[in-house]
């Protein structure tokens, strides 16, 4: 079995984002990248059921600017087994929207003859969390969203899920695609002589014109603001006193 897995190239999660001084976006200019942290535990979660025996091969997949080739060889160093840059866009500043992107991967996986695609749950740059599930959707297969556990038995995959509720446990047959939630595990670190070796594998290079899909935006950013800035504290001398601001506040 072949199992696929997506990762985008985005801001690193240690570094603080500015907003361009326009209100246009996130200014990228000469700020860290890396692989967005839930492709990560997506991408040690796949190289975990290779080693336990359930596949043959991890396929890691970006798509966006040539510069996502950096954080594919990241997930080749990790111990995936080939990757593939589907290049989308010119700007570091175009966001591939996610129905364009599920369109690409779907096509990837039925070219690839994926029975498993173990995806992010949501990118930690735009919050959207909506690509795996249109994914499933045009490839009409089961999906196991938020998952903190991977059981694959045969053709089946047992997934316990993250819920407000608590956890929920339940069984999709293969081919499906799985969403990573953050404690489904913790990923490894590359090791020096894995990044030697990740540059020696298969890298390969692709277009979203080679699988015939649009990437036009339909979404405009109308503007972007930095969060408001946290307001001071006020000592209080009592409890009454507490009592009285908490219901001028509206809290009880």
């Amino acid at each position: 079995m072949k199992i696929l897995v997506p990762v985008k190239r985005v801001i690193d999660y240690n570094v603080k984002a500015r907003v361009k001084a326009d209100g246009s976006g996130v200014d990228l200019a000469n700020v860290k990248m890396s692989m967005n942290p839930f492709d990560e535990i997506a991408v040690e979660e796949a190289i975990r059921q290779k080693e336990a025996g359930k596949a043959e091969e991890v396929i890691a997949v970006s798509i966006g600017v040539r510069q996502a080739a950096e954080t594919l060889r990241t997930a080749l160093a990790m111990g995936a087994d080939r990757a593939i840059l589907v290049v989308a866009a010119d700007d570091v500043h175009q966001d591939i929207e996610p129905l364009a992107v599920a369109k690409i991967l779907a096509a990837v996986a039925q070219e690839q003859g994926t029975k498993l695609i173990i995806a992010g749950k949501q990118a930690i740059d735009n919050d959207m969390n909506a690509t795996g599930q249109m994914l499933a959707a045009i490839l009409g297969w089961g999906q196991a969203t938020f998952a903190s556990k991977l059981d694959i038995d045969g053709g089946k995959a047992r997934v316990t899920r993250e819920v407000d509720g608590g956890l929920q446990t339940i069984e999709v047959g293969l081919p499906a695609v799985v969403t990573a939630d953050l404690r489904l595990n913790e990923p490894r670190y590359a090791s020096l002589p894995n990044i030697m070796k990740a540059k020696k594998k298969p890298l390969e290079e692709k277009t979203a014109g080679d699988y015939g899909v649009d990437v036009s935006p339909r979404l405009e950013v109308v503007s972007v603001r930095e969060p408001e800035g946290r307001k001071a504290g006020v000592k209080l001398g009592s409890v009454d006193e507490l009592v009285s601001k908490l219901k001028e506040a509206g809290v009880i």
